[in-house]
């Protein structure tokens, strides 16, 4: 059939009709919550690069996430921010640290809850960046020693899940057999599988306090112009044990996102980063744009590309749209 017979827009002349027959469509169970958490009780440290976004204490963690439970949001995910850096990032490891004492926290008080932690030094380390220094640059190797050790540490508190994102090769296998052999083979893991290199990330380095001393992270993320890299990426991680693979940023890397879910039909996740949410919280600002109109568009866009999970910091926003 074709015009004038076959008229698409007669199944768009209502918002009845459009619900009915729309193909992707958003839930808050799609969403992760990053949380920022440091020290001290009562801290709600405003970011601001990144409006209505916060430096939590572990009570306020607790708060924030209890809100975004009520929700429907499932999961949340947990970045340290420690009072003491050293050159290991020996805080990602402590069973006393901070991302340890809030897993705990948010265990006892919403056992439901899935509590996810990031694996990486770079929060921890006072070179900012994401592994051991030797010669001047991240050695990968020793590094993933350290991630496995932050992992069992992280499980050995209840975490639910645990996400490497530091992009050392091999960091997968590592921390498979860490946790294996601690006695954790049930703790799944999402990788940061293709993460790239990006100029997105600059309003988290702020938010995290993990901005590199010196040089970049160019030597282990990927670069942004490597498409079959990122496959080739996610097909190692995939090999070596994950659960899940996440494509990192979402909105830049939408077409990854697609080819990942396409190619290996695996459980995929994509962060909605923080630049991404910048960018919208400031058009919102500046008039140039219906901020919840383009906060939702983005979210959709996404998990139409073919994401199963977004890890982004409108969860709680995007939640209260979506629940009327």
């Amino acid at each position: 059939m074709q015009f004038p017979q076959l008229r698409l827009r007669r199944l768009r002349k209502t918002e009845t009709l459009r619900r009915m027959f729309r193909e992707t469509a958003l839930s808050p169970a799609d969403f992760m919550l990053p949380l920022f958490v440091r020290e001290g009780r009562g801290v709600r440290n405003p970011i601001g690069s990144m409006p209505g976004q916060f430096q939590l204490s572990v009570d306020e963690t607790v708060k924030a996430a209890r809100e975004a439970w009520g929700l429907g949001v499932p999961s949340v995910i947990l970045f340290g921010i420690p009072d003491h850096k050293d050159a290991l990032g020996s805080g990602a490891y402590a069973d006393d640290g901070i991302v340890q004492r809030a897993i705990k926290a948010l265990k006892d008080a919403l056992p439901e809850l899935c509590v996810t932690t990031d694996v990486c030094l770079c929060e921890y380390t006072d070179h900012g960046h994401c592994g051991v220094i030797e010669g001047g640059d991240v050695s990968n190797d020793p590094t993933l020693e350290l991630l496995a050790r932050e992992a069992v540490s992280h499980a050995r508190a209840g975490a639910d899940l645990v996400a490497p994102s530091d992009m050392m090769d091999g960091r997968i296998a590592a921390l498979r057999a860490g946790l294996d052999g601690e006695g954790f083979g049930d703790v799944p893991i999402m990788a940061y599988a293709a993460k790239f290199a990006s100029t997105f990330y600059g309003p988290f380095r702020d938010a995290a306090e993990s901005p590199p001393k010196f040089g970049d992270r160019r030597s282990y993320q990927m670069d942004p112009g490597n498409g079959d890299e990122a496959l080739r990426e996610v097909e190692l991680d995939v090999q070596e044990g994950a659960d899940i693979v996440m494509v990192k940023p979402a909105l830049p890397y939408l077409d990854v996102i697609r080819r990942v879910k396409d190619t290996f039909g695996y459980p995929t996740a994509a962060y909605n980063v923080s630049g991404e949410y910048s960018m919208v919280k400031a058009m919102d600002r500046l008039g140039w744009g219906d901020g919840r109109g383009l906060m939702m568009e983005s979210l959709l866009s996404i998990k139409r590309a073919g994401a199963d999970l977004i890890l982004t910091y409108f969860a709680v926003e995007a939640a209260r749209v979506l629940n009327g």
